[in-house]
């Protein structure tokens, strides 16, 4: 491609908005342009390079024994209601009509219209395992769209979708997907940590998320590095002290302006774990049949040296979401505020208690009465709840698996897999038929990478001050080709002469000075620049700088291609080496 004929074009300057170097690198660079939050289109060298990644991808499913399809990004609203989802799906689903009146969706994922497919097509045993996978559009309507091909509202993803007879089929192709994974990543050269993960909206008991560690992420990842525990922050498990002894009798006490823990410590003279503080939401609750919405108090009391893990909660609560409450939702239920607790709340609401309370005694709670709280209060005896894990893991609580110290990062995630089990297949009918003639529901999997986000992360891996330092597995050329030459009949030559050889050329034939085009060359970050000057063409060479490494050297422009080439392979030879294939244990 000669730069002169390029669709996009460079900027010096990152537009309004550009929150992260990879996204402002993508943007000046001509990778990409938003059309609006969370929407953006792939301008020539984002599409190339997306291509690259796609390639990888479906590499490594047909690896697996994956068969490409593609499904519809429009849905009929039908079979998202034979699941339940149409109704429990807060806004990020977009829901219209088509011009008859009947209900359609635009696809989040794919699940319920695999599951639709498959009924029609599998019967019986024989038919099984089958394994399917799409790399396809899709539209979450995000609220807070963020860096650039992040977090985007559409975006491509692929998602493969497993069927099998039995347990044992499925973590067969669960433990192939991670290790394909895994491939998938190291080929693009993105380090990348698999963690334990809430399977959310998903369903299915088994979920893994792998994770870019990056300033950038949203995410926390608690980890171990003892013993190599890792999980997301939103099902971390860790080590709790409780503290059991003989119950004492519950006594009120006033306790004037100690509205929060740390107040209410300071003036008792005790310690944050000797209080049950109480957090105060909103859970909203959909009827998956009728999709009828309800309101409910959740009141979750845990220890007052932990945090609520909102995650947990809304799971212990089974809440298709979750807020804060307000002020009068909490009044109305007789609960103060400040000094508040589960002991005298009256009314329909939902009584959540961590384990480190039920399981430690004597705890001072609030009276539900301005200016009081409770002394040796109890579980079980002065309240109740359902008592579940609701609190948030953090740095330097102890590891659940070996008891040392954790770890806290964050991470972007890039790629996920379920378990999903029959969640999909009983509610839509797809049986098979097992060799005794008994109808059985098929069991599934889902599997998805987001094919725009690993660019982004790719791009916020590989850069420095001047650009991006793309590898050479998804770059969108292999080399940037720049003649400093009056005569540009040299240039068309060497551009005509590497193309010729297969490899991958962008040409800056330009009218521009050398500065511009270096600066350019270092932005757009392609692994391999090669300069034609005066001088060194007089001695018969041009000269091969490596963006990655900043490396130099000079080639016989007569042994050009076959120079470049060694050197493109020795590149890809470097992320082949260092391939990682990891097994689940």
């Amino acid at each position: 491609m000669r730069m002169s004929n390029m669709f996009s074009r460079t900027l010096r300057e990152a537009p309004n908005g550009a929150d992260s170097k990879g996204y402002e690198y993508l943007l000046r660079a001509g990778f990409i342009r938003q059309m609006g939050a969370g929407i953006f289109s792939l301008l020539p060298l984002g599409f190339r390079a997306t291509a690259k990644i796609e390639a990888i991808i479906r590499q490594e499913m047909e690896r697996i024994g994956a068969q490409e399809i593609l499904m519809p990004v429009v849905n009929t609203a039908d079979i998202w209601k034979e699941t339940g989802r149409y109704y429990s799906i807060d806004k990020e689903m977009s829901r219209f009509e088509d011009r008859v009146g009947r209900d359609m969706v635009l696809a989040m994922t794919h699940e319920e219209a695999v599951t639709d497919i498959a009924r029609g097509e599998i019967d019986s045993y024989k038919r099984l395992p089958l394994l399917v996978y799409q790399i396809q559009t899709k539209w979450r309507d995000d609220p807070r769209p963020r860096a650039g091909l992040i977090r985007v509202r559409e975006f491509t993803m692929k998602d493969s979708y497993s069927f099998d007879r039995d347990q044992a089929g499925l973590d067969k192709v669960y433990k192939a997907h991670y290790k394909a994974y895994f491939r998938i990543f190291s080929r693009c050269a993105l380090p990348a940590i698999a963690v334990g993960a809430d399977s959310g909206m998903m369903g299915g008991k088994v979920s893994h998320e792998y994770m870019y560690l990056s300033p950038i992420g949203e995410d926390t990842i608690i980890n171990c590095p003892k013993c190599g525990y890792t999980a997301n922050r939103q099902v971390a498990t860790f080590q709790k002290d409780y503290y059991a002894e003989p119950e004492k009798a519950i006594e009120k006490i006033a306790t004037p302006d100690a509205k929060t823990i740390d107040d209410l410590c300071a003036f008792l003279k005790i310690e944050p774990r000797q209080t049950a503080k109480a957090v105060f939401m909103v859970g909203t609750f959909v009827n998956d049949h009728t999709g009828e919405e309800h309101e409910k108090l959740i009141v979750a009391i845990i220890r007052g040296d932990m945090d609520v893990e909102e995650s947990k909660l809304s799971n212990a609560a089974r809440a298709n979401s979750i807020r804060p409450a307000h002020e009068e939702e909490i009044l109305e239920h007789g609960i103060v505020p400040g000094f508040g607790s589960l002991i005298g709340a009256k009314g329909d609401i939902i009584a959540i208690v961590d384990d480190s309370v039920a399981k430690s005694n004597n705890l001072v709670a609030g009276a539900n009465e301005a200016g009081y709280h409770f002394i040796n209060t109890n579980y079980g005896r002065d309240y109740d709840g359902t008592v579940a894990d609701i609190a948030s893991a953090r740095q330097d609580y102890r590891c659940p698996v070996c008891g040392q110290p954790l770890n806290s990062s964050k991470g972007v995630e890039i790629g996920n897999i379920f378990q999903l089990g029959t969640r999909y297949s009983e509610s839509m009918g797809c049986y098979y038929q097992d060799e005794d003639g008994v109808r059985k529901p098929v069991i599934m999997g889902s599997y998805g990478i987001g094919v725009g986000r690993l660019l982004a992360c790719i791009a916020e891996e590989y850069n420095d001050e001047a650009g991006l330092k793309l590898p050479i597995s998804v770059a969108p050329y292999q080399v940037h080709l720049i003649s400093l030459v009056k005569d540009n009949a040299v240039g068309e030559e060497l551009y005509e002469k590497l193309q010729s050889a297969g490899i991958e050329v962008l040409y800056d034939d330009r009218k521009e000075s050398a500065g511009v085009k270096f600066a350019d060359a270092d932005l757009i970050g392609l692994p391999i620049r090669i300069t034609v000057g005066n001088r060194s063409l007089k001695e018969g060479k041009v000269e091969v700088k490596i963006r990655e490494t900043g490396e130099e050297t000079s080639f016989l422009v007569s042994d050009l291609a076959d120079e470049v080439k060694a050197t493109v392979a020795r590149l890809q030879k470097e992320i082949d080496d260092n391939i990682v294939e990891k097994e689940l244990n």
